[in-house]
């Protein structure tokens, strides 16, 4: 075999997304000039390096598995190695596109680590973060009991001109390695390929060689020559294999944070970024963009004095400490002692938000995407929305057609599962026909699920319309009318007729009158969005009318015999059939109503469905107060449980309690029948009384209480006048009582 001359070739290990290791990586590079530059990712990238210089990070290459089933399975058939722009493996893709090196990715392919077979020992997001703790264990070596600060006072603080860290780093990685071995069966393929793709990058005839990789295989890269290429091939041999594609995606600094639980993130990356792009002093440019925000976004009076002394309380910091330059540790403690007077609060909340320096990259049009992420971004700038990495509320006014068309793109998102909208309640809960209120955030995540859903079509609208109509095939009546609904909403024509014509078939069929009512009001509320998104909607409400009539038929026999659990989902099924028909108009509200007073009175009935039958024909107008009273007192007699009575109780005044404010002759009659119970009694129905009641707001209970004191008072007998001639022998009696007990006491004295 012959050797393999490594005299041309120099292995950087870096710490990934380190601004101090993408210095020295610059600084080395342009003292070494290489003619080739090695990069730790995955070789199916390699046809992307001609758009670096289009790229504006953060940025990351997404590799995902193509094919028929790779939806499916359960596994994650993608995965991203992000690139800042103080990542050294960026730096080094910018010098070798801009130098005219040639560029090759040298980690073990995608097509292996993304292969259905799961491997041992997986890394998640392209990490090459070593099994053992490398660095944690040359920092407690160091005197270090804190891993980042060691790292980055010794690599990251390091300013240009510096001796190259690189032979330390690797000295010190070896000494590691052969204390707590290579790191597993993964690790040994990984290396074993990267050493592959070092030979054959020297048989090209490349003199010299720069290889950027992780600083745990910096001892394994150096040492190539040490191992043969049968021993490489055999661990690489059999490895299982699936088809993927490449390309590169937006990325954010929030993704980068190791908060976000990415492996080998950083915990500031807004620190590193400022560290990185600042020239010089950068403390002091750091303090002062902080004194910025305080200004601007919370209005807080900060001079430059303030700036001036907090530098100085900075550097004091760090030369007690003994650190090269001020930390995070030390900025963060100028911040709050300083520019926010000891606000901790207020310096915690600029300090997060300039640490994480929350940023998101782009990549140019001409980036491979699959035809649906094409048109997504040309819907986007059409329609003004633009993808950010922070959260956005988002209002819409559907008699606009800009905001219609922006909602409508929303829905059949969320149709696809990209959730980059997520509707909410507006400010001060108010809601209309005509308004939609949404809370937007862009997730580098979602163009995973663009990519996944780009099997049912090539634009937003026909993906989202082959996704509907393939739920609906097996979907029960509830999911039919909620697709129905999502239908409208995304203005999907072309799949509704579809949908329509299985939710028809689908009730005509359905005998479980529970699954109907919990059916009706999307089927509902999807009849009044035809009208308000210009989409006829009188088959929604025939359909509608027919799910009512056939809830009518079969409602009493359905609410009878009921357990407490099946009661309580009976009562909230009857308040939303219930506010349904009103959607409906006028003579389906008739024949809804006109069912539930044949019901009312029913003894079959739970109680909690009695009390919650009479509280809405009690609202709607249908049952008056003389009416309502009598079947109360009913209900309260003597002849009743008070088990009973306690759940009719409760599902009458289910939400809101008012009605007893309002009717103090109602509230009597409950006061009069909780004091005549026996104790016993009183202890029994106490746990569902102390629910339904604890329900209420403090304001409604105090409301309530006010008015049984009330009806207490107004309801005791006034007190007759005294009556001095009936008086008269009782005072005579108690004043000879006296007497008699004044002459028994001569020496004393008795008073009356």
């Amino acid at each position: 075999m012959p050797t393999v001359d490594m005299e041309g070739v120099r292995v950087l290990g870096v710490r990934h997304h380190g601004p101090g290791s993408a210095r020295a990586v610059r600084a080395e590079l342009e003292r070494l000039r290489p003619e080739a530059v090695l990069i730790e990712g995955p070789p199916e990238a390699d046809a992307l390096v001609h758009l670096v210089g289009e790229l504006e990070p953060p940025v990351a290459l997404l590799a995902h598995r193509t094919g028929r089933g790779t939806e499916s399975g359960g596994e994650q058939g993608w995965a991203f190695w992000p690139f800042a722009s103080f990542s050294p493996e960026w730096v080094a893709l910018r010098y070798a596109v801009e130098h005219g090196a040639e560029v090759r990715f040298c980690d073990l392919p995608a097509a292996h680590t993304l292969a259905p077979e799961p491997e041992p020992e997986p890394e998640p997001d392209g990490d090459s973060a070593a099994p053992a703790d490398p660095l944690g264990t040359l920092a407690r070596a160091a005197g270090y009991d804190d891993t980042e600060r060691w790292w980055d006072d010794v690599v990251e603080q390091r300013g240009d001109g510096e001796p190259s860290p690189f032979p330390a780093i690797q000295e010190a990685m070896a000494a590691v390695r052969d204390e707590a071995g290579s790191g597993g069966p993964r690790t040994e393929r990984r290396e074993a390929h990267m050493r592959q793709v070092l030979r054959a990058t020297l048989r090209t005839g490349h003199h010299r060689v720069a290889v950027v990789c992780g600083a745990w295989h910096a001892p394994a890269l150096h040492g190539t020559a040490r191992h043969t290429v049968k021993d490489d091939t055999a661990l690489l041999k059999g490895l299982p294999r699936a088809k993927v594609a490449a390309t590169w995606v937006p990325w954010t600094h929030g993704r980068l944070a190791s908060a976000a639980g990415y492996r080998a993130g950083v915990s500031a990356p807004g620190w590193y970024h400022h560290l990185f792009s600042a020239p010089d002093r950068p403390v002091h440019r750091w303090l002062t963009d902080a004194a910025r925000t305080l200004r601007e976004d919370e209005g807080q009076a900060v001079s430059s004095a303030h700036v001036i002394e907090g530098v100085r309380l900075a550097e004091t910091l760090a030369a007690l400490r003994g650190r090269p330059l001020a930390g995070l540790d030390e900025v963060r403690e100028a911040l709050t002692g300083v520019l926010c007077e000891g606000h901790e609060a207020r310096a915690a909340l600029v300090h997060g938000r300039l640490a994480l320096g929350e940023r998101m990259g782009s990549v140019p049009p001409s980036t491979p995407m699959v035809p649906l992420q094409h048109d997504l971004a040309a819907q986007r700038r059409r329609l003004r929305l633009k993808a950010e990495p922070f959260t956005r509320d988002l209002d819409l006014d559907l008699r606009k057609d800009l905001h219609r068309e922006r909602g409508v793109l929303l829905h059949r998102l969320r149709v696809l599962d990209v959730e980059w909208g997520v509707p909410r309640t507006p400010e001060g809960g108010h809601r209309g026909t005509f308004r939609e209120a949404w809370r937007l955030r862009w997730e580098p995540e979602m163009d995973v699920a663009l990519i996944e859903a780009a099997r049912w079509g090539a634009t937003v609208e026909e993906a989202a319309a082959a996704r509907v109509t393939e739920l609906a095939d097996d979907a029960d009546l509830r999911v039919l009318t909620a697709l129905t609904e999502q239908c409208l909403l995304a203005a999907l024509d072309t799949a509704l007729p579809a949908v329509l014509a299985r939710l028809t078939d689908r009730a005509a069929t359905d005998a479980d009158v529970t699954a109907l009512m919990a059916a009706l009001p999307p089927l509902a509320r999807a009849g009044r969005y035809g009208d308000v998104r210009r989409t006829e909607g009188a088959h929604l409400r025939s359909v509608a009318d027919g799910l009512l009539r056939r809830v009518c038929a079969g409602l009493a026999p359905a609410l009878r015999g009921l357990d407490d659990d099946a009661a309580a989902h009976a009562a909230a099924l009857l308040d939303r059939t219930h506010q349904a028909v009103t959607l409906l108009g006028a003579e389906p509200l008739r024949s809804w109503t006109g069912t539930l007073s044949a019901l009312a009175g029913d003894d079959r009935l739970p109680g909690r469905v009695a009390g919650r039958v009479d509280r809405i024909l009690s609202d709607a107008g249908e049952l008056d107060p003389a009416t309502l009273r009598r079947r109360l007192a009913r209900t309260m007699s003597p002849g009743t449980e008070p088990a009973r009575a306690a759940a009719w109780l409760e599902g009458f005044l289910q939400g809101s309690g008012l009605v007893l404010v309002h009717d103090e002759r109602l509230l009597d009659l409950i006061d009069t029948w909780l004091t005549g119970l026996s104790p016993e009694r009183f202890a029994d129905v106490l746990p569902l009384l102390r629910r339904t009641f604890g329900a209420f707001a403090a304001p409604e209970r105090r409301r309530i209480g006010a008015a049984a004191t009330r009806t207490r008072s107004t309801a005791e007998p006034e007190r007759p006048p005294p009556d001095p001639a009936r008086a008269e022998p009782a005072v005579a009696a108690v004043g000879a009582i006296l007497a008699h007990a004044a002459a028994e006491r001569p020496h004393g004295r008795v008073t009356a």
